[in-house]
């Protein structure tokens, strides 16, 4: 094909096509409609309150401590009678670190205690339940090795043995009596009923004493007789108290049983 036979572009499909582009630029410029706005934006909550910030030192050295102010002896005084200490804890004397003669002093106080709730006549008899609170096993072992000493040097022979048979059957006598009183709906606790029935012992102990530094038979006779029921009337109101009205002579007569072969030990070795 010759120039001559060249077909020129035709004028209004070149204008179409333009007009067409400046459509779309101008919709790509427009602003958006108002289906395609963005949704409104919910208003802030309030700020918060403002924290409590925690004061933070920058030395290396914990703060000193306040002054302590001594106590007036009006104060200290005061302080001691309602039995709080100064730092707040209670009394700061303990038994761990008191003196030993201290400790020894209040154990025997309390074995004499114990020994006039029990053996003595006192107001506290007619209320068993009141009687031997602060039970202690210190008072009933001492009277146990005392009469099997006593009884052990009143034997002219065989004194160990002596003084085994009479420490076994004491101590096992005490912990069946014990039971036989627990099995029976008795109220009383196992160590306490322990307590009780050694310091019983006490009158049997200066009777044996007394048999030891006197050979007569007739005193030994009136001696023994006024010691074991000595015992018995001390045993009586706590043994009886401890058990059902129905049964209180099954668990007297075991007592009395045992105060009786003690009572016949003391009258029979020589």
């Amino acid at each position: 094909m010759s120039e001559g036979d060249t077909v020129p572009l035709h004028p209004r499909s070149s204008q179409s096509d333009i007009d067409e582009i400046e459509s779309l630029i101008n919709l790509s410029v427009q602003p958006a409609t108002p289906l395609t706005q963005p949704a409104s934006v919910l208003p802030a909550r309030p700020p918060s309150p403002p924290r409590a910030s925690i004061p933070v030192s920058s030395s290396p050295f914990p703060p000193p401590l306040p002054p302590v102010i001594p106590l007036s002896n009006g104060a200290a005084a005061a302080a001691a009678s309602s039995g709080i200490a100064t730092t707040g804890f209670g009394s700061s004397s303990t038994t761990l670190t008191e003196p030993v003669w201290d400790t020894v002093k209040r154990d025997l106080m309390r074995i004499m205690s114990n020994l006039k709730l029990v053996v003595f006549p006192n107001p506290y008899r007619e209320d068993p339940g009141k009687a031997l609170r602060d039970w202690d096993l210190w008072g009933p072992f001492f009277f146990i090795i005392f009469l099997g000493l006593t009884l052990s040097w009143s034997a002219s022979i065989d004194k160990s043995k002596v003084f085994a048979v009479a420490f076994a059957v004491l101590a096992a006598g005490a912990v069946v009596l014990t039971l036989n009183v627990l099995l029976l709906g008795g109220h009383i606790i196992f160590f306490q009923s322990l307590s009780l029935l050694g310091y019983c012992l006490f009158p049997l102990d200066v009777g044996a004493l007394v048999c030891m530094l006197k050979s007569s038979l007739i005193i030994k006779v009136i001696v023994v007789f006024i010691t074991l029921a000595w015992s018995s009337w001390a045993a009586y109101p706590f043994m009886s108290a401890a058990v059902a009205p129905s049964r209180k002579g099954l668990a007297l007569y075991p007592v009395f049983l045992l105060y009786i072969s003690v009572g016949f030990l003391i009258f029979a070795i020589d």
